[in-house]
């Protein structure tokens, strides 16, 4: 039985550490606004399926900054929420969160009081910024009620299958 070298053993925990990416489904908004709670509804039914070692789903609810530590821990975050971007209700936004700066002034990428992505920002300066990509869905309704209006429960389906697909990418970059 041969030794590893130190230099072998240096290679195999890099590609340990490469290959156990970390990759955080995190589900914002507020369930007493309706489709404000877009994100935590899809998480609750991501939470029901069977996903990779590597994902955790998170119900963030409108924690804000107390979800720092799991920003700046996570290597890659999926961020599911509703966004006012100006179009029909239902329709679903994805753009990255540089793209956020770029936004025209009437679209909003949180309807909370603290946007998940002004945290997302200030990741960077207490840890680092993960890759980050926002699933948005305009949402019909924001009044009082626990219930999904139609047109923004129905796209829960699409926002899972787009969240496969993210992570199927994320997957095939890492290699």
């Amino acid at each position: 039985m041969r030794q590893l070298t130190e230099k072998e053993l240096l290679c195999a925990a890099e590609e340990e550490k490469s290959s156990s990416r970390s990759i955080v489904i995190l589900g914002v908004g507020n369930v007493l606004l309706s489709d404000e709670g877009i994100g935590v509804h899809v998480a609750n039914e991501l939470m029901k399926m069977e996903l990779p070692p590597e994902v955790t789903v998170i119900e963030g609810g409108t924690d804000g900054f107390r979800l720092l530590n799991i920003i700046t821990e996570t290597d890659y975050l999926i961020v599911v929420d509703a966004v006012k971007g100006g179009e029909t209700p239902g329709t679903i936004y994805r753009f990255g969160i540089e793209d956020v700066r770029n936004c025209p002034s009437g679209f909003k990428t949180s309807v909370h009081q603290i946007g998940i992505l002004e945290v997302v920002h200030l990741s960077g300066l207490f840890g680092k910024t993960p890759e980050t990509i926002v699933i948005g869905v305009e949402p019909e309704s924001l009044q009082m009620g626990m219930e999904l209006s139609p047109s923004v429960s129905a796209k829960i389906p699409v926002i899972i299958k787009l969240i496969s697909k993210e992570l199927e990418q994320i997957k095939e970059r890492s290699n």
